[in-house]
């Protein structure tokens, strides 16, 4: 496929700029694959499409606040500076973008904070708003994390056009989430309550953690038509002894086996056995699934609705079916369903 067959007409308008006014109260698409049915439901109403011993895989990666506004040393310049990832914490490197690029130079000294107690030089050019920045802060380890906490901001999309509030904090951050390490938080879950999880659980649904620690790489631009030729940044995955116990055994029982985000279905399907069943796994993945593609773990698939053009609806597309996808998402437009990361969901069955 191309990228052009991912293309759709998205009107501004359906672009979430604020989450739904309570988590499970957003509203839901359910994609029947077999009977090629779509319905509309509220998130809470998915109860009803799970039995007990049915399985739901969580992301539990932590977003942490990555966003920081520094000045440049003798101008002032205010600069935005996005943490990617930590290189080394002794030396405390980090890759980091920066914006506006231009200004920032291998030597420059950054300063954060109304007391500019934490200070920032630029080692080394990686992309053209790519850099590498070694942090300067007298005080432990443990004091520098909380001080990068302190100083940072969620780092909401970039097409939400208004700052970060005080909600957010919590709003872009699922309530399962306990490993820290993405810029991005896995939006599918967002839509979990306690309420909600508590009566899945009594339902006896099992639940099972996987952790991966969505980088901004997710959301970069597929820039060739021919999608072979795209590359993904890899992502840090973690998958242990007691998931994959659970997950295989639902799969040998033949039970739904429901991957909660694109997130998860990544991770799973970067660790798959010979007898399609989950391995352990821990290292880092760039797997990109697009149509065709057989998928060997998940059997069921919550999402949030994506963007045109982006890998994530290339996934989903090949999980669904494209054709029924394209259908699904012209019906989300029609009903004015929100999109991305504080959007509405689609559970596919």
């Amino acid at each position: 496929m191309k990228l052009s067959h991912f293309n759709f007409n998205l009107p501004p308008e359906l672009l979430a700029e604020y989450p739904a006014e309570n988590r499970d109260e957003s509203r839901l698409m359910v994609l029947n694959r077999k009977e090629q049915t779509i319905e509309h439901k509220q998130f809470k109403d998915l109860i009803d499409y799970f039995e007990p011993n049915d399985v739901m895989v969580l992301n539990n990666t932590k977003v942490f606040p990555a966003r920081l506004y520094g000045n440049k040393e003798k101008t002032g310049a205010r600069i935005e500076v996005f943490l990617l990832r930590e290189l080394n914490p002794e030396t405390r490197l980090w890759d980091v973008l920066v914006d506006p690029a231009r200004k920032i130079r291998i030597g420059n000294k950054l300063y954060f904070g109304d007391d500019e107690s934490l200070v920032a030089e630029v080692i080394d050019n990686t992309t053209s708003r790519g850099r590498t920045l070694r942090f300067l802060y007298d005080g432990s380890y443990d004091e520098f994390r909380q001080k990068l906490t302190d100083l940072g901001e969620t780092p909401l999309p970039k097409y939400i056009k208004r700052e970060a509030e005080p909600d957010d904090i919590d709003r872009y951050q699922t309530i399962y989430a306990k490993n820290e390490g993405a810029v991005a938080a896995p939006t599918a879950g967002l839509h979990f309550s306690k309420h909600l999880m508590k009566r899945l659980e009594i339902k006896g649904v099992d639940f099972a953690e996987v952790t991966l620690h969505v980088g901004l790489g997710t959301f970069n631009p597929v820039e060739v038509e021919d999608l072979s030729k795209h590359k993904m940044d890899s992502e840090e995955a973690y998958i242990n002894s007691k998931t994959t116990e659970v997950i295989n055994k639902g799969i040998a029982n033949k039970r739904r086996i429901c991957a909660v985000g694109t997130t998860v279905m990544r991770a799973l399907e970067s660790s798959v056995s010979s007898e399609h069943t989950l391995n352990e796994f821990q290292g880092w993945t760039n797997k990109f699934i697009f149509p065709p593609y057989d998928f060997s773990i998940a059997n069921c698939m919550i999402t949030n609705f994506h963007t045109p053009k982006s890998t994530l609806l290339m996934m989903v597309s090949a999980f669904a079916g494209h054709d029924f996808m394209k259908k699904a998402y012209e019906e989300a437009v029609k009903e004015k369903y929100k999109f991305y990361s504080y959007g509405d969901a689609m559970l596919i069955i």
